[in-house]
């Protein structure tokens, strides 16, 4: 097999191999960036790939290694609402932690409907945060096996492991994550996609600035997340002084719908710029709802995101 054909190969593994790499990383930079390192490293020991073993598992091995190693370093990626209690005091928040600690979401990485329906509740962000509480090998075994079905002979192979112990690692990080859904009132609720009139509603009491209608769309104990800000904010008092104290920034925002992991539908928030000549990105709100009100919306403030996305870059005002 030559090395132009193994090149092709790459480009049509490269969307499931992406969707891999995020699932171990919870960040699609991140993902990308090893899925641009795996195939700088297929690219130079080609001439070492002996056919003993397939093209796809030896590509998978170079990739989860590179997954491996970098998760080796780094801390587990979490979610404002599972990091710290939410806020007691509402002030404009100032605190930010680097983004490698949080768990991003993620556009579509491939136009392929098959790859879209594989297991789609696997992609939800709900499932990848719970993903991250898997320690390392134990993610990657879950993830071959059980959403991308393969054999545990042909994971053993891939992972360098005894078929032995990638049951036992698989047993282990398929009881974890049952306790884990159990637990998370979040993971049964991403299952349902959003109310399309609540979100009209939401973008137009946002987009109108106005803080009763916008509160009263939320549940009881609603609340809103903001990576990278640690701070999180529950209850429709709370919320209300909130957003409140966040007119100056917010009034006359507009939102584009978009996507995220897996075809979730959210909201990509743009704000007026500092000289007002027009709008910029600011963040992506993803909402889960519950008996037809807001339970939770995360803001993932990160204008990086929205190149990523396929989202234009300002907005005319």
């Amino acid at each position: 097999m030559g090395h132009t054909l193994g090149l092709q190969l790459f480009e049509g593994l490269k969307p499931e191999l992406t969707s891999f790499c995020y699932r171990m990383l919870g960040s699609i930079d991140d993902a990308d960036d090893a899925v641009q390192e795996t195939f700088i490293r297929v690219w130079e020991n080609w001439n070492s790939f002996r056919q003993e073993s397939s093209y796809k598992t030896w590509v998978y091995r170079i990739a989860s290694n590179l997954c491996l190693d970098k998760l080796r370093q780094a801390k587990r990626r979490t979610r404002p609402v599972d990091f710290s209690d939410a806020a007691t005091s509402i002030i404009a928040p100032s605190e930010t932690l680097p983004d490698s600690s949080w768990v991003w979401p993620a556009p579509a990485v491939s136009e392929n409907p098959e790859d879209i329906l594989i297991r789609k509740e696997t992609l939800q962000l709900c499932f990848i945060t719970l993903l991250q509480t898997l320690p390392p090998r134990q993610r990657a075994v879950l993830l071959l096996k059980d959403v991308f079905e393969w054999s545990s002979k042909q994971i053993a192979e891939t992972l360098r492991m005894s078929p032995a112990a990638v049951n036992s690692a698989l047993q282990r990080a398929r009881e974890t994550m049952d306790r884990s859904k159990h637990r998370s009132e979040e993971y049964s609720l991403m299952d349902l996609e959003p109310d399309q009139e609540l979100l009209s509603r939401y973008v137009e009491a946002f987009e109108q600035f106005d803080i009763h209608a916008l509160v009263a769309l939320f549940h009881e104990e609603g609340h809103m997340s903001m990576p990278p800000f640690p701070m999180w904010v529950c209850g429709k008092d709370n919320l209300f002084q909130f957003f409140t104290l966040m007119r100056w920034h917010c009034e006359g925002s507009r939102f584009l719908p978009t996507t995220v992991n897996g075809g979730y539908p959210a909201l990509a928030q743009y704000i007026p710029s500092n000289d007002k000549s027009c709008l910029v990105p600011w963040g992506i709100h993803v909402i889960v709802m519950k008996d037809k009100k807001i339970f939770h919306i995360q803001n993932f403030i990160n204008a990086k995101l929205f190149s990523r996305f396929g989202l234009p870059e300002q907005l005319d005002r």
